[in-house]
This record gives C-alpha cells, structure tokens and sequence, in this order.
C-alpha cells in the first residue's frame, strides 16, 4: 500500500508541473522563434559545467543561476539548469535586446544586488540558493491589491514612474524579465519542447472529431 501510495503522489506531482507548464505557456502566448532565436536556442543545448557569459557579469551569472533555478527547478521532470537557460539569457542579451533593455536590465540587476548585499551583509557570490528565495518571496508574496499595484507600475514609462518609486519599478522590471526569458526559454527548448509538452513538427492525416485533450495528452503545445 505505501508503495502504491508513493507512486500516485509522484504521478500527482508530475501531472501538476505539467498543468504549471500549460498555464506558463499560454501566459507567454504562442511566440515565433526567429531563426535569430532558434540559432540561440541550439547553441545553448549542449550541457556545460562552466561557461563564460558574454553579457552578464559573474556576479549577474551567479545571480541568474540561483533565480532561473528557483523559478524553475528541477522535479521529475528537467528544470531551468537542465536546459542552460542561464546561458540562454545571456546570449538573449547579447544577440538580440535593444541597447534600452540592456541598460534596464543592468539598472535592476545592481539595485537588486545591492538590496540583497545589504540585507545578507555578504557578497552576492557567497549568497546561497535558499537565501535568494527569501528575498525573491518578498517581491512576490504580496496582497492581490499590491500585485495589482506593480502590474500597473510595470506598464508605465519610467519618466512617469515617482522618483521614490523608481528603485521599486527597476527591481521588478529585472525580476520580471528573469521570470520571462526562463520561462520563454524553457517551453522553447528542444528537450521540453519535444519530451514535456506535446510536439507534432509535422502535420499528420486530418482528424475533425478528435478532442485537443485527446491529440495533447492534456500537455500544453510546444512554442516550437
């Protein structure tokens, strides 16, 4: 019986990362890859222990390890590391975000930083996994009507945002944007694109009384 027990709750488990995985893509919308991407996105498959960012720097390295892997950990099935979503971001980065963004980026990544050095009193490299995850609780356990507050901020210019707000307003645009490239990235990727979600590159015979459920297996498509 307690065999039979662990068994369901892994099955449970595993049927619930994949309804997280459904609903995260439809939150991103199906996106076309451009070849730029997909060049991207192949270059970053092969698994390396180390790797050199091109845009980041090794503290931001270190940083977006910890965040991508705490939004997106591994289960039973790959997470964020598995599929090098770090060097993903970097290269995303690097290839293609306009000069604006990248500057963004760099703006809320020190502010954030900085929030963490003064809370931790340590350096961000001696910062471990669990620790990030309390500060990244902070920003995101909140009240619906403060959520509802930093949507509306977020969909601002920062020329309108309060100058005792703008810390705020970069912090969340980092975060953010971190949370959207792992996610983006990982539904994209090959090994989740062709083994998690469901994945059809060629169109077979046309079946009109078959139900989406039924053609999916209840997975969400892949943005393949």
């Amino acid at each position: 019986m307690l065999l039979k027990n662990s068994k369901r709750t892994k099955t449970v488990k595993i049927m619930d990362r994949r309804t997280a995985l459904k609903n995260l893509t439809a939150g991103i919308g199906y996106a076309v890859a451009t070849p730029t991407i997909m060049s991207i996105l192949a270059s970053c498959q092969e698994k390396t222990e180390t790797w050199t960012p091109l845009f980041l720097s090794e503290d931001e390295k270190y940083m977006i390890t910890h965040l991508t892997d705490i939004i997106l950990p591994k289960t039973e099935i790959p997470g964020a590391l598995d599929v090098n979503i770090p060097q993903f971001l970097d290269m995303m980065f690097y290839e293609v975000e306009l000069d604006e963004n990248q500057k963004q980026f760099k703006k809320g990544s020190n502010l954030f930083s900085k929030k963490i050095i003064q809370s931790l009193n340590k350096p961000i490299s001696d910062v471990k996994k669990k620790e990030f995850n309390v500060v990244l609780k902070s920003y995101f356990d909140l009240s619906e009507e403060d959520s509802k507050k930093v949507i509306n901020q977020q969909k601002l210019n920062i020329k309108e945002v309060a100058e005792t707000e703008a810390d705020s307003y970069h912090i969340y645009k980092f975060l953010l944007t971190v949370r959207y490239y792992t996610i983006f990235g990982y539904c994209t990727s090959e090994e989740i694109g062709e083994n998690v979600l469901a994945y059809d590159p060629v169109p077979g015979n046309y079946q009109g009384c078959i139900s989406l459920e039924e053609k999916t297996n209840g997975r969400a498509w892949s943005l393949q």
